[in-house]
């Protein structure tokens, strides 16, 4: 069992991506499991070549770090704490991080340890909505992840891809409060370019971050997962996000992948998407310190 993501050969000062597991699930509403997540996606990244032929790129040359797993916290608001203080030193040394869940209630901490200053969007990939003000009575729960963080970076600074399923009282609350979002049917109806084009002008900020619960992707692709809602998006529709968003893509985070409902393709997708995110923003990267020189 490999215990580090594939390639992550870099000490934590040389790296410029930084990735981090948390293995949490406490707030897990319909299958548990994806406390399980983080190892399984480490494990399925060694399946692929280094070499990326589309961005001409080897992983093996690209100074990525891997933290390690936190702790396994007993309750949310141990585990919010406990990201804070993990990704906060990502940031401010100027790395990517890429948090690796856990349910999707890991996913505003690494969002809310940015520094105050940074002009920071999310682009939120999910099938659920996430815009209730509390869940069961936990307001840190994954069913409350977007409403956090619009809370930290304000209304327009959140815009969710991919839904298809909310809550009366999410849409109630949402008109009122304004997050955009765009469903899986306006993606599948004018094409995920158009869609993603508009999320991202819709974005104003410098720099984007990208939080994905894998239920985003259509469960006949990504099955392993803890809220499954059919009528989703494909992997490659995540693909072209990832793509398009690179330009400013300043950190990620891939939650919701549940290895006990899987056969192994939920977790290589997530890896895969891992990967393709060090390669399209290092790729960026590299071309505009050639083009300033």
């Amino acid at each position: 069992m490999h215990t580090t993501f594939a390639d992550a050969n870099a000490t934590f000062p040389e790296a410029r991506y930084v990735v981090l597991g948390v293995p949490f699930d406490r707030t897990t509403s319909f299958r548990p499991g994806a406390r399980f997540g983080p190892d399984s996606i480490r494990q399925h990244s060694w399946n692929f070549e280094t070499y990326n032929f589309e961005t001409g790129l080897d992983l093996a040359d690209v100074p990525v770090h891997d933290l390690g797993n936190l702790e396994e916290f007993g309750s949310a608001a141990d585990m919010v704490e406990g990201v804070r203080e993990a990704v906060k030193p990502i940031w401010e040394e100027g790395k990517f991080p890429i948090t690796l869940g856990g349910d999707h209630a890991c996913a505003p901490p690494a969002v809310e340890a940015v520094p105050r200053d940074a002009s920071l969007g999310v682009l939120y990939i999910d099938a659920h909505l996430d815009f209730r003000d509390e869940y069961l009575g936990d307001r840190r729960s994954h069913a409350c992840s977007s409403r956090r963080m619009v809370e930290r970076l304000g209304s327009k600074n959140v815009v969710v891809l991919g839904v298809r399923s909310m809550s009366r009282d999410e849409k109630e609350d949402n008109d009122r409060i304004g997050m955009p979002y765009f469903s899986a049917d306006d993606i599948h109806r004018e094409g995920i370019v158009a869609v993603a084009r508009k999320a991202l002008d819709r974005l104003t900020t410098e720099k984007v971050y990208i939080s994905l619960d894998i239920d985003g992707v259509d469960p006949a692709y990504a099955p392993g997962t803890g809220t499954p809602e059919p009528f989703g998006l494909s992997p490659l529709d995540v693909k072209t996000i990832v793509d398009m968003a690179s330009p400013r893509l300043a950190g990620m985070d891939i939650m919701e992948v549940s290895p006990p409902w899987d056969n192994g393709n939920t977790s290589a997708l997530a890896a895969r998407l891992a990967r393709e995110a060090i390669l399209r923003v290092e790729l960026y990267r590299r071309s505009g310190a050639s083009e300033r020189r």
